[in-house]
């Protein structure tokens, strides 16, 4: 139960910072690290649930902005990367990059917690 509230949680809280505050992209790391001091879990399962909840909100929104637009940009730039022109991929590549970094926020969450 707490690894899915860690999910929503983090999800939540990193779509609410974007959204209301002038803060720059980076900006959930210190909302990804707060969730994972809060729920304490192990540093793999913290690191799955920051992964998780930013994966699935970058990803979701990318698909909602991209499909705005008849998917224009998106296959541009996945022109420009070496990813074939697949705007899939591109969407994946960067649902990956915000869990990364999202997960790697959470685990220092988790560690720097006393026990």
């Amino acid at each position: 139960m707490k690894f899915i509230t860690a999910i929503f949680l983090t999800a939540f809280l990193a779509f609410a910072i974007g959204l209301f505050t002038i803060l720059p992209w980076w900006s959930f790391v210190i909302t990804s690290f707060l969730v994972a001091m809060g729920i304490h879990q192990k540093a793999g399962r913290a690191f799955l649930s920051g992964f998780l909840g930013l994966f699935l909100l970058w990803a979701v929104l990318a698909i909602l902005k991209d499909q705005a637009n008849d998917h224009i940009l998106s296959m541009k730039v996945a022109r420009i990367l070496p990813l074939g022109g697949s705007y899939w991929i591109l969407i994946l590549v960067t649902g990956f990059i915000g869990g990364l970094v999202s997960g790697l926020s959470s685990v220092a969450g988790s560690t720097a917690r006393k026990k």
